[in-house]
């Protein structure tokens, strides 16, 4: 059953990381802007999920001229080094949680945590469309989870570890907005809920590794030329890190 777990999750991971692409392309836009519904030739980009790849390069009228092609062409992220990516990651939650009705939600919403770091990583962004759907899928399905046989973790704490992650984390965006951005915050709330599962250990855990691995890339910047030094960075993908190993933690010690 565990390999056979473990192989239907990665299976699971690699398939929805191989359609992330092009939702990563059209989300990755600044505040304000409307989400990109053209490729960088000027095609318009159908669907929402798929690599990002033009199959059928017809030119369209744009403002700027168009390098109209012959041949399908590739834009955004390659699909196969996320379908790897997504898979290890679903492979490795599937290892550690095992058999319990939670490795469904954590397997399930794995893939939504990574669109949501690339993102944020391509424009310092995390849009609401995505990390607040996530937050209520994961009250509600943990939720749905609890009562099941083997079910490893509490409901309760873990809606009351979204709501400290989420409190600790406005904190810190009133305490410095520049730094925190708001949805930092945001994603706190789904990132609270799958660590408070497991208890206050790893919820501890998981938060103060997310801020360890920030501050961590931070320091090395330091050392860097004054043009990275003086960049900002996006801190989604930390905390995303920082829950992954709090929840691998808590899997494997359930």
């Amino acid at each position: 059953m565990g390999a056979a777990l473990i192989v239907l999750a990665a299976g699971y991971g690699a398939t929805a990381g191989w359609l992330l692409p092009r939702a990563a392309y059209r989300f990755s836009v600044e505040p304000g802007e409307p989400w990109r519904g053209r490729c960088p030739r000027g095609h318009r980009v159908r669907g929402w999920l798929g690599p990002a790849r033009c199959p059928v390069p017809v030119p369209v009228p744009v403002p700027v001229p168009v390098a109209a092609g012959t041949a399908p062409h590739p834009y955004g992220r390659r699909a196969a080094p996320l379908a790897a990516l997504v898979g290890a990651f679903c492979a490795v939650l599937g290892a550690a949680v095992g058999a319990r009705p939670e490795v469904v939600v954590f397997v399930g919403l794995a893939p939504v945590v990574v669109l949501l770091a690339l993102v944020d990583r391509a424009v310092h962004r995390l849009p609401d469309v995505l990390t607040l759907p996530l937050a209520a899928g994961a009250a509600v399905l943990l939720g749905v989870a609890a009562p099941l046989p083997r079910a490893g973790g509490d409901w309760r704490l873990a809606l009351l570890g979204g709501g400290a992650l989420g409190a600790a984390y406005l904190l810190l965006h009133l305490i410095n907005p520049a730094g925190m951005g708001f949805g930092d915050v945001k994603l706190a709330l789904s990132l609270g809920v799958a660590l408070g599962w497991y208890g206050w250990g790893v919820w501890s855990a998981g938060a103060f590794l997310g801020l360890l691995y920030g501050a961590l890339y931070g320091l090395i910047l330091l050392f860097c030329g004054p043009d990275e030094r003086n960049q900002g960075y996006a801190f989604g993908p930390f905390m995303a890190a920082g829950a992954l190993t709090g929840v691998l933690l808590g899997g494997f010690g359930a």
